[in-house]
């Protein structure tokens, strides 16, 4: 496709936080930038600050007033698959037949001649790839990142300092949903970790795996893929393996030193001592190997990559401080898997030893509740004090037998299922020491006014 040819770009979901940053790519560039979603939101606030213009109907005629007089051949619509099959504006493009790819097509369009640093995994992939971002930042290399969260050092999901006479890098996180990852074709890639997901997609965890052995048969020739070294019996072509105590670039001597996560990196021919990161837990010392790792192959120093490891501030809603004073901690994190919630229970048992740790979760998809009942039951049971929510079902319809209550029933710790306000007024009323809010559905929604409630004088 001739992007030069585009003049405008009209994207039906425009709020996601993958869309959101194709957005601001069109619209940085020069295109004009149309979008729809159902609800507004910060990152839609956002965007129509930067100039975008959003509609939140589903509504034909207004589309067809953004496009007037304006040929087809001009128009890209690019549309997430979250989006309804049903959705009125996204038949009409196709009824109409106008260019419509789906979002991680256009993103394997902008990258195709870049050099093109891209991180897959189920977990990790986000906070890995604006790690990434942030050390070339830091060294001064010019780059365009597409990432699956807000970056906390600069505010926002998308960066771009490139100049017209740079060559072209672009840091990529690689989407396993739907497969999308399978449209990139990455110069240097790493792949964090290949645990079960997705399962109403893959229906098996052999043809997850497989989906990742073919992303890595993408990798250029002249290029280098990075596999954690626990994922590297299903691959045949040659990698890079990686980890904690184990592979060819590895993290050595971890500890804990006033509250940092400190470490030792091996790479092949060079050893960085007693590395500082800015984030916890060792599943990040892991994620800072395979960033380190693609970052010396694009030429980064040891003393940039120390400073930039040091300074990197994380990802909103990746263990995010929300409150951080001596009598109170409220962490914020995404985790919505039994691997991400073990990464996070584990970073703050590490860090606060001595603290009792209430968990507030709220489950993700009726699905991915069910494939992993008992190992969400077994996670959850390693904090002092759960609170359950209710299955947040994103675009699903329940399914029988799957509910929280059942969830509820197999954990065995303290313990209990409430509703939005009754968490408020527990919070309020019992003021929990350490606090975490853990999920991938709307219980971000929650964290302002739980704040409210911990912070009260």
């Amino acid at each position: 496709m001739n992007l030069s040819k585009i003049h405008i770009v009209f994207f039906i979901g425009i709020g996601g936080i993958g869309m959101s940053a194709l957005a601001r790519y069109f619209n940085t560039i020069g295109k004009k930038v149309i979008g729809y979603d159902k609800t507004g939101t910060r990152i839609t606030d956002a965007l129509q600050k930067e100039g975008i213009s959003i509609g939140f109907k589903d509504d034909v005629d207004w589309v067809k007033q953004q496009l007037k007089g304006v040929e087809k051949e001009a128009i890209l619509v690019i549309y997430t698959p979250a989006i309804p099959s049903n959705a009125e504006i996204k038949q009409h493009f196709i009824d109409q037949a106008y260019q419509i790819v789906k979002r991680s097509q256009a993103l394997g369009i902008i990258t195709e001649n870049s050099t093109n640093l891209s991180i897959a995994g189920t977990h990790g992939k986000t906070t890995t790839s604006c790690l990434l971002s942030h050390i070339l930042t830091t060294a001064n290399i010019p780059h365009v990142a597409f990432l699956g969260g807000i970056a906390t050092n600069y505010n926002s999901n998308y960066w771009n300092n490139l100049t017209a006479q740079d060559p072209i890098i672009s840091v990529t996180e690689a989407d396993e949903f739907d497969r999308s990852f399978l449209t990139l074709r990455p110069t240097y890639a790493g792949i964090t970790n290949m645990d079960a997901d997705h399962l109403d997609i893959y229906e098996k965890k052999e043809h997850l795996t497989q989906s990742f052995v073919e992303f890595g048969d993408l990798v250029a020739a002249d290029g280098r893929l990075f596999v954690q070294a626990d994922c590297q019996q299903a691959f045949t072509k040659s990698i890079t393996t990686y980890g904690i105590e184990t592979g060819r670039i590895s993290a050595r001597n971890v500890h804990i030193h006033n509250e940092s996560f400190v470490f030792d990196l091996y790479l092949e021919n060079d050893v960085y001592r007693l590395l500082k990161l800015g984030i916890p837990g060792q599943h990040n010392v892991e994620n800072a190997v395979v960033a380190s790792a693609i970052a010396t192959e694009m030429g980064v120093s040891e003393s940039d990559l120390r400073n930039a490891l040091a300074s990197f501030k994380g990802v909103k809603r990746r263990f995010e401080y929300v409150v951080n004073q001596k009598d109170c901690i409220f962490i914020d994190d995404y985790a919505h898997h039994p691997t991400e919630l073990d990464a996070i229970i584990g970073a703050t048992k590490q860090l606060y030893p001595n603290q009792k740790i209430t968990g507030i979760f709220q489950p993700h998809l009726y699905s991915r509740t069910r494939d992993f009942m008992d190992e969400f039951a077994h996670s959850l049971s390693a904090l002092d004090e759960v609170i359950l929510m209710d299955i947040y079902p994103a675009r699903e319809l329940p399914i029988e037998g799957v509910t929280s209550e059942v969830l509820l029933d197999k954990i065995a710790t303290s313990k209990s299922l409430l509703t939005r306000d009754e968490i408020l007024n527990k919070v309020s009323n019992v003021k929990p020491n350490l606090l975490l809010t853990l999920g991938a559905g709307d219980i971000d929604t929650l964290v302002q006014p739980l704040k409210n409630q911990l912070i009260v004088a």
